[in-house]
């Protein structure tokens, strides 16, 4: 089997190259790859410096989602970065696309990072209930400084390559046409000294900042009181000034696996897999988008799609002609749909309460406050309801597929009718509304209570509540 990860020489330098598309995850192949090169690329009497880089739209966008719930297979990722770390060559690392989570932490673990223009780097395992495990709660702040680290790593936001480089994660932003001629040129500045590379584990602890964890803590008590996560990045960063980073590291893990432990986790990964691609409809063919849509009547939704519309290359008209491919028809619109289209009630989640498939291919069911929607066939083939659903995906319209009643309607209608106990409410919705076949797949009842109707996406949704005996976490 050939291997993700390649190794080759170019004018002294030694030159990885990860190629595991679409997003060159660090499966365990990849893991395996990269310890291979750096042992290859040190023993490799021209190569005066290696560069890694990745083909395709990204560099490392972060582990492979195959792998999640499964033992996890050697060499582990702190291995693996520990391997970069100690590479007797100094290692550039060329960012560009993505670098996230594992992704960037093996960023950190090369002596030199620069970054193409539009790179976004980032740290979002909280958002999966865990901490970065592989040394980036221990590295990022010998670079940037405690404060700067809490923000980017309990708020698992992305860092524009610009503020990167302003807070010293990366040392360089290169306008090059390509990751490996970017890569080429910063190792030539390391071998003519005007580029000096530095291992990031043996920089010095950053000064401790005692303000800085007490704000955060606060704040985290303010705004997310119930999650397990996001203390323990903070716990695991203020460990980043206690000591070496050895022992940092060892703390590191210990909060790692206490993460790793917690029901949280579980759940967030269940809502991650969720969202994955709830747009799909069973057995539909390649459908491809509609792109000739009028817009009939007066809805909150129609201003957001008609900015979205010229970039994606469609077409939103306030008229049907002949030409037109669908209706999406407001409530108390008072144009007709022609007979040659398909038409699409918009409707609340309260106006959608018994739909009727008189006159309807499909409802689009958009909550108030917008979020995400749910397009329920009444009439439609499958083909006809993943053209439509692809149509809003592309719009940037987060989409839920269903059929025959809706699913946003149901729990609605069950949190209105038990406002003091609007989850367990939707727990009990969601097994009535999993027997009834509304659903593609019973997580899709899960997604739409998160994000349309606030359900703590910690506890991963209501059905898998439900299903797990409703117990609180």
């Amino acid at each position: 089997m050939t291997s993700p990860v390649t190794y080759q020489c170019q004018d002294g330098i030694g030159v990885i190259t990860i190629d595991n598309p679409p997003v060159n995850a660090l499966g365990q192949a990849v893991r395996q790859g990269l310890m291979d090169a750096v042992v290859q690329g040190n023993g490799d009497p021209e190569a005066q410096v290696l560069v890694l880089v990745a083909r395709g739209r990204t560099f490392i966008a972060g582990a492979d989602i195959r792998e999640f719930g499964k033992p996890p297979q050697a060499p582990i990722l702190p291995e693996v970065i520990a391997c970069l770390e100690s590479s007797t060559k100094p290692i550039v690392a060329v960012l560009h696309g993505t670098a996230l989570g594992g992704g960037l932490e093996v960023a950190l673990g090369c002596q030199l990072r620069v970054a193409l223009p539009d790179t976004q780097l980032g740290l979002p395992e909280v958002k999966l209930g865990l901490l970065p495990g592989a040394g980036g709660t221990q590295r990022l702040p010998r670079l940037t400084g405690i404060e700067a680290a809490l923000d980017l790593i309990t708020s698992g936001r992305f860092a524009s390559a610009g503020e990167a480089l302003e807070l010293g994660i990366v040392d360089a932003v290169l306008e090059h046409d390509s990751p490996l001629e970017a890569g080429l040129a910063a190792a030539r500045d390391v071998i003519d000294g005007r580029q000096t590379p530095r291992i990031t584990g043996e920089l010095p602890p950053p000064a401790a900042a005692p303000e800085a964890i007490e704000c955060i803590r606060a704040r985290l008590e303010a705004e997310v009181p119930d999650l397990f996560s996001p203390f323990r990045c903070v716990d695991a960063i203020a460990a980043s000034s206690e000591g070496s980073l050895a022992e940092g590291l060892r703390r590191e893990r210990e909060l790692f696996l206490e993460c790793m432990d917690s029901p949280q986790r579980a759940g967030l990964i269940h809502a991650f897999f969720a969202a994955r691609a709830p747009h799909k409809v069973p057995d539909a063919g390649e459908a491809p988008a509609v792109t000739r849509i009028a817009l009939l009547g007066e809805h909150h939704l129609f201003p957001l799609l008609k900015a979205k519309a010229d970039r994606a290359g469609f077409e939103l008209s306030d008229r049907p002609d002949d030409d037109t491919q669908a209706c999406l028809v407001a409530p108390g619109a008072d144009t007709a749909c022609p007979a040659h289209c398909l038409r699409i009630a918009l409707l609340s989640p309260s106006e959608a309460e018994d739909l009727d498939a008189t006159g309807s291919a499909m409802a689009l069911i958009v909550p108030d406050h917008q979020g995400m929607a749910e397009l329920v066939t009444l009439s439609a083939d499958p083909d006809q309801q993943q053209a439509v659903a692809n149509t809003l995906k592309a719009l940037r319209q987060g989409i839920v597929v269903s059929r025959r009643g809706s699913l946003l309607a149901a729990l609605d209608k069950a949190v209105r009718d038990d406002r003091p106990n609007p989850n367990a409410a939707m727990d009990a919705a969601s097994l009535m509304l999993a027997s009834r076949g509304w659903a593609y797949r019973d997580s899709d009842i899960d997604l739409l209570a998160i994000e349309a109707l606030d359900y703590p996406r910690h506890l991963g949704g209501p059905h898998r509540q439900a299903t797990l005996g409703g117990h609180a976490l």
